[in-house]
């Protein structure tokens, strides 16, 4: 997913796109990038031993635990930095340069002064203006940065909008956190605050998994392509002059004394304390075990058309979506179906699945363009049987202004990515169901074959959906005429909107009218 303010921009050019602007973006050329992969001979690390009789005692299975809570979500990275001892892999989005952002890498660094190998991959959409400090984390020895389809720095990226149009605005929007080969993290979130807050009314704000046994090779595997891909620039191909020796020291001790005081921050005293911790430095955690298949997009989906599928997430994930037979619970914070995706869902519906959609409202997204694409859709969803819920939480004038400018996916209530198959599966990645993450962007997740965990989070949605979503109606009226409604609680009281929740006219006015512009296949 884009940032609001990205996304918006490539809109916009995308209108304009006749426009010529003076220039032309170049990148380097002939880079310095050695190929590099993940160690298979891990097994005798910490955590090689610490998961060993449990694989041993599942083969072929890979075991799964599921962290729906933001702090046990940073604490299990930690944790899992901490006990490394040969290899960190890290492959995100966006990595903000907040408090959440700086400790980990305060123990990506520390693993690295241990003699861990850490590579770290990340996308170029959140890092502008951030070069010197990244050159001067990939100085250590030990620690290498590459960055994913990088723009140009000879020229300003807004213009790149336009000159590399196709090209800059298709994105790794991948999410793993991977250790010595033997455990990794996959799931909806990116390194920053915002996708680390708990919230004690939406359990599934955000959903990570931990994966252990052949899963964790495989996105060891998945890591090894994008990291060794003609699209993953070394950052001293990009940063012209690096840092020396007496800034990178510099920058190394406003991170040591930023780090030391946030000794008494909730993240830290979770760290040091919390049960999940112990758990996991003990080998305590109770993983559910059984088949595991990760999918994921190539990396050089991104040179391609829309055409060339056989490099896409998509045909991947059809079959266990085709295969219900009874019931399919999505959560998709950005659901844009399109006409083919709103027949396949009404057509399950028809051979007797009950679909159901958690998705965001217009007042708990305020990437209105995107809930524009949505829209149009919900009649003719409801029309043909799935239910459609939004979430039943609104953004303060407060909430949005310290929001402005950190990234459009932030601002969502709802994060998570993952759909319940008939309760016996589950996938949880970063996948989106709009056309920007099925067709342009990269994205990776896993479909577990786990009755517990999909019973779990089937029996989660029947218990809380009424009170932290809106229940969407069609209603018909005398003439034919269709209208929406919305039924949901507002202060623990049942109410209905028969307009969108918590939303004013300008807002709905806008909404509406980027509804007639014809970029759907950007959203």
């Amino acid at each position: 997913m884009m940032p609001a303010g990205s996304r918006l921009r490539t809109f916009l050019v995308a209108a304009a796109g006749t426009i010529l602007l003076a220039g032309c973006a170049t990148l380097p050329e002939n880079v310095n990038r050695p190929e590099s992969f993940a160690y298979t001979d891990t097994g005798d690390t910490f955590i090689g031993k610490e998961f060993a009789d449990e694989i041993a005692a599942h083969p072929g299975k890979s075991g799964f635990y599921l962290l729906g809570e933001g702090l046990d979500a940073f604490v299990a990275r930690a944790v899992f930095a901490h006990l490394a001892e040969r290899s960190i892999d890290v492959q995100y989005y966006l990595y903000h340069a907040d408090l959440v952002g700086r400790l980990l890498t305060d123990q990506l660094l520390k693993a690295a002064d241990r003699g861990v190998r850490v590579r770290l991959l990340v996308d170029d959409m959140d890092l502008e203006g951030r070069d010197f400090s990244i050159a001067a984390a990939d100085s250590h020895p030990n620690l290498e940065v590459r960055i994913f389809n990088p723009f140009s720095r000879k020229t300003g990226r807004i213009s790149q909008f336009v000159t590399r149009m196709g090209s800059v605005t298709r994105r790794m929007h991948n999410k793993s956190f991977t250790v010595d080969g033997q455990v990794t993290i996959l799931g909806g979130r990116n390194i920053g605050n915002e996708y680390f807050e708990a919230d004690p009314d939406l359990e599934f704000a955000d959903l990570d998994v931990i994966a252990v046994g052949p899963a964790a090779r495989e996105v060891s595997t998945a890591f090894d392509r994008y990291w060794n891909s003609e699209l993953a620039y070394p950052v001293s191909a990009l940063v012209d002059t690096p840092p020396t020796p007496e800034q990178v020291e510099e920058k190394s001790r406003q991170l040591r004394d930023f780090v030391a005081g946030q000794a008494d921050s909730a993240y830290l005293q979770a760290l040091r304390n919390s049960d999940l911790a112990r758990k996991l430095r003990d080998d305590e955690v109770q993983f559910s075990w059984g088949d595991a298949v990760v999918v994921y997009d190539q990396p050089e989906k991104l040179l391609h058309d829309a055409g060339k599928t056989e490099l896409h997430l998509a045909p991947q994930l059809r079959p266990f979506v085709e295969g219900v037979d009874k019931e399919l619970i999505l959560f998709s914070p950005y659901f844009v179906p399109g006409k083919a995706g709103t027949a396949f869902l009404t057509q399950l519906v028809e051979r007797g699945v009950r679909v159901r959609i958690l998705t965001n409202s217009l007042a708990s997204n305020d990437v209105s363009i995107v809930h524009s694409g949505y829209a149009k859709y919900r009649k003719p969803l409801l029309r043909g049987g799935v239910e459609l819920y939004e979430m039943n939480k609104r953004l303060t004038r407060e909430r949005r202004k310290e929001k402005k400018g950190t990234g459009g996916s932030s601002k969502a209530s709802l994060h998570a990515k993952s759909f319940v198959f008939d309760r016996e599966q589950v996938f949880i990645g970063s996948l989106n169901l709009d056309p920007r993450a099925l067709v342009h962007n990269t994205e990776i997740g896993v479909v577990l074959d786990s009755r517990e965990i999909a019973e779990e989070m089937g029996d989660w949605f029947d218990k809380n959906i009424e009170r932290l979503a809106f229940r969407l109606e069609l209603k018909r009226d005398e003439d034919g005429s269709e209208s929406l409604l919305w039924h949901g609680l507002v202060d623990g009281q049942p109410q209905t909107f028969a307009v969108e929740p918590y939303t004013g006219f300008w807002k709905r006015f806008g909404t509406g009218f980027l509804r007639l512009l014809p970029i759907e296949s950007q959203l």
